[in-house]
């Protein structure tokens, strides 16, 4: 609104009134109030882009002004596309000059019918929305700003100059901010056809310390080489521009029979892949109501750190649009057909299209007609029928892909399900969070916590069922123990899924109770005791939920295991008692060690088998596992802490043992049934 009536004579917004000393009568404004036929103004020609160029092409600095090159380029590719010119100059001067050329069909350069006294040349050069883009009948696609962008190049150029090559004929014009200079001239005979536009960009427009970053245009040069396959892109530059950059080449002819493929496949260097090959292909669909082609290239790296580039007739759309909603939605509905095909559905529920398609290096190009987009500078596509082409194309494509490699599919849907697994993982966590920041920790469970509230020197006591509990409660220390029982044998991580996991509200209470998190979300300073004490009975069940719990721990939270927390209490087995004196046998070994060593043979013994810690009194389960000054513990670490091959082994230990595969465990049983002692 300030624009509408910067003229109009009203008072800046920042001054104050001055104030009366009493009531004026009212008054007739004078003239600065006057608003008249004389105020309006009417930009002709070129000049609305002189005047505001950040419509045009998004700003007037030095980052904009790499947009005038990226329109001349887009014109020559378009002749390119269209299958009129194989070969496309890009050339970098010092002076901040530019020249692009190609060997199209050239500019035409007989008189305009509706202009008869300009040619059709100097029409296009100097007149807003005016060139062969509006109807299909010279372009089937086209990029550029569609009749609009070598009008901008030309206004917001001091110097311009164009030559075209037609019926082996050059013909020249110059021309400067948007005007003629000259008018066109014939030069003679050549033996060659194309257009060649050479520019400088205005100093009053742009500034006279603006120039054109010749890493930044051979980067836009050869993304257009890989955009279409079927041209060659020679680039020059000249050689004072590139003191100091090693990377970009003077001279370079850039030709990619692969396109996109090679594209990915340079910019991947280096970094290892999920997926060894690559989903890439192009294919033509022709719908009167959504036809077009479509490329693209996709590769799943082993790092997970995905990207999206997008492009529309060869221009690039940084902010996306309807062309990639297509191709994400193809990638999701022909991985989940998949599944059901195969029967593999297990998490897939879960399953989100950022699950497929979060960690992939993406590259899209569709060739349309009459695309829309979002901004004059075209970064966002908002063709509707974009969607559907790219659908249809891709998943069709994505189908066949798949069931011709079953390994590779199968190892994308294991890769998506766990990303959706750790992306709700992850929600949970910061679920916690923010309740804990808000109020005290819920005590998960059954779990009595100790009162210190800095975790050196604290316990957590994981104790199986409520009567082991209750013995346990009563013989810690309040201050330093805490106590969490479970219901029996909590599941068998190593073999359950995800889901079962988060559904099993004992091992939810565990990982609330210790508030460190797991997996890749794990941070020990969040842990909330700085020992973590399996203490289950002396018996073969208690030996299996141990091992249980050990398995929870080295899949869910191995660091925790690695920084020294967790620990395996030794409750005795059995209490010796004679003549008022008692001690405890930790096994039936250790129980006849002591009956020979420590009573005397002519009297009777008595032999107290606990059966569970739950039947210990209080007294003797604190003297015998919980006072610290007294106790025996194991403390669990991870084998091969330093060695990779002992580590594996400890995981294909795991893994067999507890795994999926009860084959294995039967396979391990057999192997040592002859070390085993057995009494019938």
């Amino acid at each position: 609104m300030a624009d509408l009536f910067s003229k109009s004579g009203s008072k800046p917004s920042g001054s104050k009134p001055k104030a009366a000393a009493k009531a004026a009568p009212a008054k007739a404004s004078p003239a600065r109030g006057d608003y008249t036929a004389k105020d309006i103004e009417v930009l002709e020609g070129l000049e609305p882009v002189r005047r505001r160029p950040g419509m045009y092409i998004g700003g007037s600095d030095e980052n904009a002004m790499h947009h005038l090159i990226a329109e001349v380029l887009d014109n020559a590719m378009d002749e390119a596309v269209a299958g009129h010119a194989s070969t496309i100059g890009v050339s970098l001067g010092a002076d901040n000059n530019v020249m692009v050329h190609d060997n199209g069909r050239g500019i035409p350069i007989d008189p305009h019918p509706k202009y008869p006294k300009k040619s059709a040349l100097e029409v296009i050069m100097t007149t807003l929305h005016s060139g062969g883009k509006f109807s299909d009948k010279v372009y089937q696609t086209s990029g550029g700003l569609h009749g609009v962008g070598i009008s901008v190049v030309n206004a917001l150029s001091d110097d311009l100059t164009v030559e075209v090559a037609r019926d082996k004929t050059l013909w020249v014009q110059k021309f400067s901010r948007g005007l003629p200079k000259t008018k066109l001239t014939k030069e003679g005979p050549v033996n060659r056809r194309g257009t060649t536009v050479r520019f400088h960009p205005d100093e009053q427009i742009f500034g006279d310390k603006a120039h054109f970053r010749p890493a930044t245009v051979y980067r836009m040069v050869r993304s257009k080489a890989y955009l279409f396959e079927g041209v060659r892109v020679r680039w020059s530059c000249d050689p004072n521009l590139l003191k100091g950059d090693d990377k970009t080449p003077a001279e370079e002819e850039l030709h990619f029979e692969n396109g996109l493929t090679d594209y990915l496949d340079f910019a991947l260097q280096g970094r290892k892949r999920l997926i060894p090959k690559f989903f890439s292909g192009k294919a033509e669909l022709q719908d009167k109501d959504y036809g077009g082609r479509v490329e693209w290239a996709i590769c799943w790296p082993d790092d997970e750190d995905g990207s999206l580039s997008s492009y529309c007739n060869t221009i690039p759309t940084p902010e996306g649009g309807t062309h990639e909603q297509g191709l994400k939605t193809a990638l999701l509905r022909a991985l989940k057909g998949y599944a059901e095909l195969t029967n593999a559905t297990k998490g897939l529920s879960n399953v989100t299209g950022d699950d497929v398609w979060g960690g992939a290096c993406m590259m899209l190009s569709v060739f349309i007609k009459e695309p829309q987009f979002q901004g004059q500078t075209k970064d966002k596509l908002v063709s509707v029928a974009a969607t559907r082409l790219v659908e249809t194309v891709v998943k069709d494509h994505f189908d066949h892909w798949l069931s011709g490699d079953v390994a590779t599919a199968n190892t994308l849907l294991e890769t998506a399900v766990a990303r959706a697994n750790d992306r709700i993982r992850k929600k949970q966590d910061q679920d916690l969070s923010r309740k804990s920041a808000t109020k005290k920790l819920r005590l998960p469970g059954k779990l009595t916590d100790c009162t210190r509230a800095n975790p050196i020197g604290t316990e957590l006591f994981i104790v199986e069922g409520d009567s082991a509990g209750g013995s346990a409660k009563q013989a810690r220390s309040r201050e330093t123990q805490a106590v969490l029982p479970l219901r029996g044998k909590i599941l068998n991580v190593a073999s359950a899924s995800d889901d079962k996991l988060r559904g099993n509200q004992e091992l939810q209470d565990l990982i609330e109770a210790l508030g460190c998190g797991i997996r890749d979300n794990y941070n020990e300073s969040k842990l909330r005791y700085e020992k973590i004490i399996i203490m289950t009975d002396a018996d073969v069940d208690g030996a299996h939920i141990a091992s249980l719990l050990m398995t929870f721990f080295y899949r869910e939270m191995p660091q925790m295991i690695a920084e020294g927390h967790l620990y395996l209490a030794l409750p005795p087995l059995y209490r010796l008692t004679q003549k008022g004196t008692s001690v405890y046998a930790m096994t039936d070994a250790h129980k006849e060690e002591l009956l020979k060593t420590k009573f005397d043979s002519r009297a009777k013994v008595d032999v107290s088998r606990f059966k569970g810690l739950g039947e210990m009194p209080a007294s003797q389960l604190k003297e015998t596992t919980m006072d610290p000054s007294k106790r025996t513990l194991l403390k669990v670490v991870l084998a091969g802490d330093e060695e990779k091959s002992a580590q594996r082994a400890t995981a294909k230990l795991v893994e067999q043992l507890m795994g999926r595969k009860p084959e294995e465990r039967f396979k391990f049983i057999q192997e040592r049934a002859k070390f085993a002692e057995i009494d019938i």
